[in-house]
């Protein structure tokens, strides 16, 4: 039905008439009633924002807005959930329910629905998997899981759910890797596999990813027979993965040699493109930074609508932050996949220059570019940036006696207005004239410049360490005394 068609059934004469038509009966039908007392009965079958669609008998499909109807009805849509099939409780694809697929994952990750008609929050909480961002674009939910932990049989070191929309649009676990496993042998049965004691080293890594592959690997077999194989993944990021379908979910299982066992689970539509998204309109990712922009009263100006990575207890800062500015320009990432592009050392540590090098084509094929440069701090070149709503990766060497400063000032200038502002940017020129940092050559690490407050000279960033770290101030004086000069963007 065309839109315009569809818009006039929304206004209270076009719904009265609607609800003249058909009157057969089903199960799964209902009695709607519209604001002007009109009823009919029909069946509801998607609810999007403050919209909904509704099937009569016949067929005929009608999308309306859901405060045209009564009150009862409006409750009955915000505690309606669709079915999956009949429902996924009941026997599926491979003659398996739901909850037989939860009792082998080990985790209540299905309910009666799909995962792409699952709220991400909701099915965050059934897995206790803690907020890690929340955007107007996006939410991710990630967990570092203790040592006990499993899916599949396997230890996770990283569950990430990742939502679009208000709806589930990908799971993401890594078990075995080399930024968390490597070296010595986990806690409990880490220690032996199949009776046989792990050594250190590359040899007792490789034993790991071999034996975390082979327990995903049979579990899947289990449930759903042998494994398909294909390639998935954009550019540098394409491996070879196993794959098992399951009521329009494909389970991917990836063995990448020396690098990480890797399970994603996306919609078999994706997986059937291989994994290729298409590119985001330019026109789109300029309105998401422009809207992005917070211009507070006290004169700061901030990126709002950055996400978060948490990079984990490993080194991997470098491939959070690539993450998180890719993400931001419509780029999909992963940074376990970044660290292999980027050839992160075990533990990790990556180049960040050869990160984006290697991947530069992946990013120029999906419209975006980036730029590097070598040069001191300076307010004007944050701004010309910042105010087009683009973040900007700064290295720096993040000590000790840096983290006490930016700790105490973000903590400090929260909730301050007026005269006390003005005393807190009297109290940072003071602070800052006399600051004396050390350039630890150790502490290497990497940032986003996010914002900056041309009045009080201070720029604010954010580390990939979750959400409490999200916004960060510093001097600019003191910032230089700390930074490695080494500047990088992805922008449009």
């Amino acid at each position: 039905m065309k839109a315009s068609r569809l818009l006039s059934l929304a206004s209270p004469l076009g719904l009265a008439a609607l609800f003249l038509v058909g009157s057969a009966f089903a199960d799964d039908y209902r009695d709607f009633t519209n604001t002007a007392g009109k009823s009919l009965r029909a069946k509801l079958i998607k609810v999007e924002g403050a919209q909904v669609t509704i099937q009569l008998e016949s067929g005929q499909e009608f999308t309306i807005a859901a405060n045209t109807l009564s009150a009862a009805d409006q409750t009955f849509i915000k505690e309606w959930k669709p079915a999956m099939a009949e429902a996924a409780t009941l026997a599926a694809d491979n003659g398996v329910s739901s909850e037989k697929l939860n009792e082998v994952i080990g985790n209540p990750l299905f309910a009666n629905i799909s995962l792409w008609d699952s709220n991400p929050k909701e099915v965050a909480e059934r897995l206790s998997w803690p907020r890690e961002s929340e955007t107007s674009y996006a939410e991710s939910y990630r967990a570092y899981p203790k040592s006990d932990y499993r899916f599949f049989g396997a230890r996770p070191y990283s569950a990430a759910l990742y939502g679009e929309e208000g709806k589930v649009s990908g799971i993401s676990l890594v078990f075995a890797n080399k930024g968390d496993s490597f070296g010595a042998a986990g806690a409990g049965e880490e220690h032996f596999i199949k009776g046989k004691p792990v050594p250190g080293g590359i040899d007792g890594f490789r034993m790991l990813m071999a034996n975390d592959a082979e327990l995903i690997s049979t579990a899947l077999t289990g449930l759903f027979g042998e494994s398909e194989t294909q390639r998935f993944g954009d550019g540098e990021t394409r491996t070879q993965v196993q794959r098992w379908d399951w009521n329009g979910h494909a389970f991917l299982l990836s063995n990448v040699e020396d690098e990480y066992v890797g399970l994603t689970i996306q919609t078999t539509e994706f997986a059937d493109k291989k994994g290729r998204t298409s590119r985001v309109p330019e026109s789109i990712i300029r309105q998401r930074a422009k809207d992005g922009i917070e211009q507070r009263e006290n004169g700061d100006i901030i990126l709002s609508n950055l996400p978060m990575v948490d990079q984990g207890p490993k080194g991997y800062c470098a491939p959070a932050t690539v993450e998180r500015c890719m993400r931001y320009l419509g780029i999909p990432a992963d940074m376990y996949l970044l660290a292999m592009v980027g050839e992160t050392s075990i533990g990790g540590g990556t180049n960040t220059s050869l990160l984006l090098e290697n991947i530069g084509q992946d990013i120029k094929r999906k419209g975006r570019k980036f730029d590097s440069w070598r040069d001191e701090l300076k307010i004007r070149t944050i701004k010309k940036y910042i105010d087009d709503g683009i973040p900007i990766m700064w290295g720096l060497f993040s000590t000790e006696e840096f983290n006490d400063i930016a700790n105490r000032r973000s903590e400090a200038r929260k909730e301050l207005k007026g005269t006390e502002f003005a005393s807190y940017a009297a109290q940072v020129k003071s602070e800052s004239e006399t600051a004396s940092l050390p350039k630890d050559t150790s502490r290497s690490h990497i940032v986003i410049i996010i914002g900056y407050n041309e009045t009080t000279n201070e720029i604010a960033f954010s580390d990939s360490w979750g959400e409490r770290f999200t916004e960060r101030w510093i001097s600019l004086p003191e910032a230089a005394q700390v930074s490695q000069d080494y500047f990088y963007v992805i922008d449009l």
